[in-house]
């Protein structure tokens, strides 16, 4: 469901103090978020607002709680997986318990709920950092020290990491690209219905300096220097549109090239300091950005740079600090750009940042004791299912010529899948985890991790590896291994149900196994090839008839209004809509097939017929409440459509949802047959 190239793993941590080693009764216990005919409105026609019509209930009664910033689905599945998980945890920091992974991860998670030591720290452990920035003399010294802090999860001027090379998927290539803002978006600073979250932003980083012990007025100006330089590179960054193109944002250099090309930015000094001077080149995503950032460097004195490396000290350090700087952090981030008014409980922020850090070793005691190897069976005959639909669709579409379908086909061939958990899990025994050392601990997980990703450039792929961990409510394809994973954690209620009838499961946890594949086909998966290099195999006929196609996609999704006069973004919003397009009509056709394999099946089930419970399913799959502050913040950064889109679009595509409510032309819900969008 997410883009992998761009997936990072997002922590969070700011709350209330307690005791050191003090254990946290469990909330109660979430109910299973099952498919359910009570979350419909009944008094609704189903032809005027089929999202209403089939979760209209569920909407009225399930207000955004007050530590979040939407409510949907995913989240009540995630809120049971927490409680699944802090009985782990809580377990994990039994005395008794001494062996590996068990003890890591308990004393991991005791750091995190550790506050009376982080109050006692304070800002402390960030004392030696901002000794090595104010000793900084020149751009390299910037350098070297950043790629430092980059080793260590502290932000700054651009990202940088290691993937599959996107034309030789063999072997792993590193890569940077633009990065180095502190709001969500280069729109952020750059658009006039923004200015107001830039006062905000301004304040923010004024409020974080003077908790440094800075005066009000000089923090009110470094504070006034981090917006500068922040905006001049949002000025320089690609928009999230023109980031999805995979070809225009891949340029392999030769590491000799950097110090002709970009030579106020020292990226020879900043590769040697990372341990990465031997490799012979790199990708970079954006060549414009680091002309940019070499620009900026030569014109803005080595002051404000400073300035902008404390400010991002603080910023990647804040949520694992004392309370103040968690607090300070949580009101910008959390109330003012998402409009959560109060905070997650710390444990639940605490196994956050543990399953981001050693999220294999926290998913290894999870799948031991809540994912049974049936599910996994039963999940992968889905699969098979589905992609058998899939691989006819190929062979069948009527657009496309012979040529090209041979290559989508050979693509097909070499597909695969993975299942609940990786056969191996990684091995973090060589970290040091101490129960008292929470922003340490931090460090030493990131550090452990960036040493693993850069002493493998140059060198083949490892594809057994997993890319999220297996407690993760959601799954993704990966174009450069062409494969799809579904990790244990959204194997439950309300996407896969050993208890539900088929059309429940194929219009949830199967339009999820048609959504991801269909991904290998979309505006940028087709773009990758049978051995998951970027490599242009459609000739051009086939490329403009797809194209032609996908206009009506990006049409049909730019006219949904989520706030008066904000629109969906159909261009950034593309690859995912297609994908939701197609893994509806693909799995629609699988529940077909199998209750035509067994017509037992095919039998109306509280008043309604399988087709109609498979578009209910797939609507409730989608019911989201969201707060106004993340809708504008999600419209801006989001490759995916809201929920109340996602929850109709590829229904008025469909004329099989037409025929199973009685939907007739004239209707509100009715898309006329020459805007339906057809592609898979």
């Amino acid at each position: 469901m997410y883009e992998l190239k761009w997936l990072l793993p997002g922590l969070a941590a700011i709350g209330v103090l307690v005791a050191a080693g003090q254990s946290f009764a469990a909330d109660a216990e979430p109910p299973v978020p099952r498919f359910s005919l009570d979350y419909m409105d009944r008094s609704i026609d189903p032809g005027t607002d089929f999202y209403h019509y089939a979760a209209g209930n569920w909407l009225k009664q399930n207000p955004v709680p007050a530590d979040k910033s939407r409510w949907g689905a995913f989240n009540e599945l995630q809120q049971r997986n927490w409680f699944l998980i802090h009985q782990i945890l809580d377990s994990a920091t039994n005395p008794a318990v001494t062996s590996y992974p068990a003890r890591m991860v308990g004393d991991f998670y005791r750091s995190a709920l550790d506050t009376q030591r982080r109050e006692e720290l304070g800002l402390k452990p960030l004392q030696n950092d901002l000794n090595k920035i104010a000793r900084l003399t020149s751009a390299k010294d910037l350098l070297q020290l950043l790629a430092d802090f980059h080793s260590r999860g502290i932000g700054g001027l651009f990202n940088d990491g290691v993937s599959p090379d996107e034309k030789n998927s063999s072997v792993y290539a590193y890569e940077i690209w633009q990065g180095g803002l502190g709001l969500p978006d280069r729109d952020y600073y750059l658009k006039d219905e923004f200015s107001k979250q830039r006062i905000a932003y301004s304040n923010h980083v004024a409020k974080m300096f003077q908790l440094l012990g800075e005066p009000e007025a000089d923090a009110e100006t470094n504070a006034g220097t981090v917006l500068s330089l922040e905006t001049e590179l949002a000025k320089i960054s690609k928009s999230r549109v023109d980031l999805r193109d995979p070809i225009a944002n891949y340029h392999k250099m030769t590491v000799d090239s950097l110090a002709t090309n970009y030579p106020e930015l020292h990226l020879n000094a900043y590769l040697a300091d990372s341990g990465l001077d031997a490799m012979p080149d790199l990708v970079v995503g954006q060549p414009e950005f680091l002309a940019g950032v070499d620009r900026l460097l030569l014109e803005r004195p080595l002051a404000d740079w400073k300035i902008y490396l404390r400010w991002n000290l603080l910023h990647g350090s804040a949520q694992y600090l004392n309370n103040a700087a968690e607090t300070e952090n949580f009101s910008f981030y959390g109330t003012v750009l998402s409009g959560q008014p109060a905070q997650e409980p710390r444990w639940q922020r605490a196994a956050r940042v543990v399953d981001g850090g050693i999220g294999e070793a926290l998913g290894q005691l999870y799948v031991e004791k809540y994912y049974p190897p049936a599910a996994r069976a039963r999940m992968n005959e889905l699969v098979e299912n589905v992609k058998d639909v899939f691989g006819d669709r190929l062979r069948k579409v009527d657009w496309m010529t012979e040529g090209t379908r041979a290559k989508a086909l050979a693509k097909f061939g070499r597909f695969s899948q993975k299942i609940g958990y990786p056969d191996k899990f990684r091995d973090y025994s060589s970290i040091t985890i101490l129960p008292d050392d929470y922003l340490g601990n931090v460090r030493r997980v990131t550090m452990f991790e960036s040493h693993r990703e850069f002493v493998r450039v140059g060198k083949p792929v490892e594809r057994a590896e997993w890319h999220m961990t297996p407690p993760t409510v959601n799954a993704y394809f990966n174009p450069s291994q062409n494969e799809i994973v579904f990790p244990a954690g959204i194997l439950q209620p309300p996407f896969f149900d050993v208890t539900m009838d088929d059309a429940v499961n194929y219009g949830a946890i199967g339009v999820v196994i048609g959504h991801e594949i269909t991904h290998g086909y979309d505006d940028q998966g087709r773009k990758y090839d049978a051995d998951g290099n970027l490599n242009d195999w459609w000739t051009d006929a086939d490329a403009t008839a797809f194209e032609a196609r996908a206009q009506k996609v990006v049409d049909q999704y730019s006219a949904y209004e989520i706030l008066p006069g904000v629109h969906v973004n159909g261009r950034l919003t593309l690859g995912e809509n297609i994908a939701d397009l197609g893994g509806a009509s693909v799995a629609y056709e699988a529940l077909e097939r199998a209750l035509a394999k067994d017509p037992a099946k095919r039998k109306s089930i509280d008043g309604f017929t399988p087709e109609q419970r498979f578009f209910l399913s797939l609507s409730q799959i989608w019911r989201t409440n969201c707060r106004e502050a993340e809708m504008v913040r999600l419209i801006t950064v989001d490759v995916h459509s809201p929920g109340q889109f996602r929850a109709i679009g590829p229904h008025v595509n469909m004329q099989e949802f037409y025929d199973a409510f009685g939907i007739k032309q004239g209707a509100p819900m009715w898309r006329p047959v020459e805007l339906r969008a057809k592609i898979w």
